[in-house]
């Protein structure tokens, strides 16, 4: 889509630094982190939202990515957070699917 800002970031349209990439999936730093570590996952194939996805074997390997920047980035021994926000009430501002992955101190609960 090429209104989509993460559209435009996994065509290199919008610089971003990145993290991880291969032919599926892009990690880049978030623009305005909450953590010392603050990814943002996603998939290169434009999915709006979490209601949207219909390849549950695509959502396993994104977490496998997940699990390979935890290791890479330092935080998968101490711990870190997940989040994926869904719609307006959910916080959601880009739509386009995507995972915070957050670490690198403690986590408060709730979050929200």
């Amino acid at each position: 889509m090429e209104d989509c800002i993460f559209c435009r970031i996994i065509n290199e349209e919008v610089p971003a630094k990145k993290v991880y990439e291969d032919s599926e999936f892009l990690v880049f730093a978030d623009v305005n982190p909450q953590a010392p570590v603050h990814n943002l996952v996603i998939p290169k194939k434009h999915i709006s939202n979490i209601m949207e996805i219909r390849d549950g074997e695509m959502l396993g390997r994104l977490f496998e990515v997940v699990q390979k920047v935890a290791q890479q980035e330092g935080i998968a021994s101490d711990g870190f957070r997940v989040v994926n926000n869904c719609g307006e009430n959910g916080g959601q501002t880009v739509d386009h699917l995507h995972f915070h992955l957050l670490g690198g101190r403690f986590m408060e609960w709730p979050p929200g």
